[in-house]
């Protein structure tokens, strides 16, 4: 089991996540479309180099074309990179293409939970993505996930039981709500962004080092739970 935080601006926020016991740490860069807590290329590097091998490092990004990524992956060397766009999804293609660019990396698929077609689709990406991650949808952000309300979780649950990858669950999740989301769905991992940030007047967001610890704390203990 992982748990996993998003969307880290400053080499602070990452150092304390990882301190309250985040397993994996993301951030977002423009590679395109604007995104809620986007940070320079130059930042995210000196993000990532502060990081090392502390956490699992974890690039976010929103595009309509493979080509705007293959040169900040390859300047960033992520450990995973997380498509979230609505107009480009991974394709075999770009899995075997990234992976030769950057051997080790994992790509991982946002699915947005809308209704039950999302289990098809979800279920095609699973063939060749090595992860995905099922979160909630608001068309006023552009890209899957930020929106900070629950997905179903009868639909991510089924997801879970016949994806042929491993799969994060996301969506509104928080320290008091995310022991029962694993107890339902059963993921191999979680990530929070909204719920443990605290937002800022300007309409930014900065992580929440107590509530990164909650989540994780309360993410281990459900975990363990299942596995007793």
């Amino acid at each position: 089991m992982i748990t996993q935080i998003f969307s880290i601006q400053t080499i602070e926020e990452a150092l304390d996540c990882i301190e309250a016991g985040a397993d994996r740490i993301g951030l977002a860069i423009d590679t395109g479309v604007s995104l809620p807590n986007q940070v320079s290329l130059e930042k995210a590097k000196e993000i990532f180099d502060a990081i090392g091998e502390k956490a699992v490092k974890v690039l976010i990004c929103v595009t309509d074309s493979d080509e705007q990524l293959y040169e900040p992956v390859s300047y960033l060397r992520p450990d995973v990179i997380h498509l979230c766009g609505y107009d480009y999804y991974a394709t075999r293609e770009f899995v075997q293409k990234i992976k030769e660019m950057v051997p080790g990396i994992k790509v991982m698929q946002a699915i947005g939970i809308v209704d039950r077609s999302s289990i098809e689709q979800a279920l095609y990406y699973s063939e060749f993505v090595d992860i995905l991650i099922l979160d909630s949808v608001d068309k006023s952000i552009n890209g899957i996930g930020a929106a900070g309300f629950v997905n179903d979780w009868d639909i991510d649950k089924e997801i879970v039981e016949k994806a042929k990858c491993r799969v994060i669950l996301a969506g509104g999740l928080s320290p008091e709500n995310v022991r029962e989301a694993i107890l339902k769905v059963r993921p191999w991992g979680v990530d929070s962004f909204t719920k443990t940030s605290d937002l800022l007047p300007d309409g930014s967001s900065r992580k929440n080092k107590e509530k990164v610890a909650a989540f994780v704390r309360n993410a281990r203990e459900a975990f363990k739970e299942i596995h007793e």
